[in-house]
Formats: structure tokens, sequence, C-alpha cells
């Protein structure tokens, strides 16, 4: 018999924890669509880049660059939902109080986190539709199916190991400074990474220093997938996947010792 001081643990069945992820990545789903300042700038920015480069300088450009400039600004596109969406809000939720209270809610621990991986996800998968189209329609490249799918693909999961860095992001940030502190990452990161300019630009010395990068192997996979040579796409994908584990499993630590 239990006492009033004693404790039963409640056990959700499978249909309540599936709902529970299903409402949490709903709810961030439309939070963030609600949200114009986070929503235009992250489909947008791609978008009126490709235009520029591809399309308006694109006489000016050789021939096969409107189909690498593709690859490139898909890349920079992804990296945003993932540093933005996990690392400012997470700081954001931390200062606020609202993590804390996530926590005393009755919801699956994992919940909270997949929620905004999905929401970074499809956000990916937006831009990658916005900049196929624009690739297709108006800058006059032309792709297999295989090379459409590839690219969502790359797209779609390549915004994870960001995701993964604007988790730790969020846990070394304070609520305020935290948009620019992932400015501050973010912008030398793709410029790093010859997303902006070709690495040969660069030099010597931050030429070796690209491979450090995640943009610079999602870059290598969306070029990959677009027909460019690149050499064997696992050594990037392997990259990719250690640093996501890496980051993950450091942010973790540091939220389970400072919330």
């Amino acid at each position: 018999m239990n006492t009033p001081y004693e404790y039963t643990p409640v056990t959700m069945s499978r249909r309540r924890v599936a709902g529970a992820y299903l409402q949490e990545i709903r709810a961030e789903c439309l939070r963030y669509l609600r949200s114009p300042g986070f929503v235009l700038p992250t489909l947008l920015f791609p978008a009126t880049f490709y235009l520029l480069f591809a399309v308006l300088l694109g006489h000016a450009q050789p021939a096969d660059a409107a189909r690498f400039l593709l690859g490139s600004y898909v890349s920079f596109g992804v990296m945003a939902p993932g540093l933005f969406g996990f690392g400012m809000s997470l700081a954001l939720e931390r200062d606020n109080g609202l993590l804390t209270l996530k926590r005393a809610m009755p919801m699956p621990p994992l919940a909270y986190l997949l929620g905004k991986m999905v929401m970074a996800m499809m956000m990916a998968l937006a831009i990658v539709m916005i900049l196929q189209l624009l690739a297709t329609a108006v800058a006059g490249v032309t792709l297999s199916v295989q090379q459409l799918l590839r690219l969502t693909l790359v797209a779609s999961f390549g915004t994870l190991p960001f995701c993964a860095l604007g988790l730790l992001l969020g846990t070394l940030s304070k609520g305020n400074g935290a948009a620019a502190v992932i400015n501050l990452i973010y912008l030398p990161m793709a410029v790093l990474s010859g997303l902006w300019f070709p690495l040969k630009v660069l030099p010597p010395l931050l030429q070796d220093m690209a491979v450090i990068w995640p943009s610079y192997h999602l870059n290598a996979l969306a070029q990959d997938a677009l027909g460019f040579a690149v050499g064997s796409a696992w050594p990037h994908v392997l990259w990719l996947a250690a640093f996501s584990l890496v980051f993950i499993t450091w942010a973790g630590w540091r939220l389970r010792r400072h919330g």
C-alpha cells in the first residue's frame, strides 16, 4: 500500500509517447512559421545571393558556374536553420526559463530536441527546393531527377551537423548575445569553406584549414550530387557524422551540468 509520501512512476503508452513527439514537432514548426524574422531571412538570403551571382552576373561566370553555385548556396542556406533554430532559440529558452519548464513537463526527454531537428530539416527542404527551382527555371541549369533527389537528400540531412553545433552554441551563449555569436561563426565558416569564393583565392594556410569546417564537407557532398568530381563521398559523410556525434555529446554534457 502506498503512503502519501511515496511516488509511483507512470508509464506512458507507446501511442501517448508518439503523440507527445508529434505535438512537440508540430509546436516547433508552427512557432517558427509564425516568426517572419527567422523564416524570411533563412529562405530569402540564399535565394537572393544565387540570383545575384548565378543569374544577374552569370554572363561573367564559366559555363558550369550556375550549377556549381547551386551546390554552394544550398550548403550555405541549410547551415542557418540548424545554427539559429537550435542555437539562438535554446539560448533564449534557457534565459527565460522555458527549458526548465519543459523539463518539468511529462514529455519524452528527446521530444524537445527532435522537434527542433525536424523543424531545421523542413526549413532545409524548403531552401533546397527554392534554389533548385531558381536554378532550373531561371538560371538554365539542367539537372536529372537523380541529381535533384540526391541534392535534396544531402540538404535535408546536411543541416544536422549544424544543429549539433547550434545546440552547443546555445549552451555557451546568453539569449541576448546568441545571434551575434552565431553570426561570428556562421559567416566566416561559409567564406573559409569556399562557399562564397574559390578556396584558391585564400592564403595557403586557410586553404589547408578548410577541411576542419563541416560546411566544407557538406559542400563537397552537394557538388558530388550535382555531378562534379570530388572523389569518394564517404570520407565527407563520416566526418560530418563524427562532428555531429562529438558536438551533440559535448552539448548534452553542458546541459546536464549547467542547464
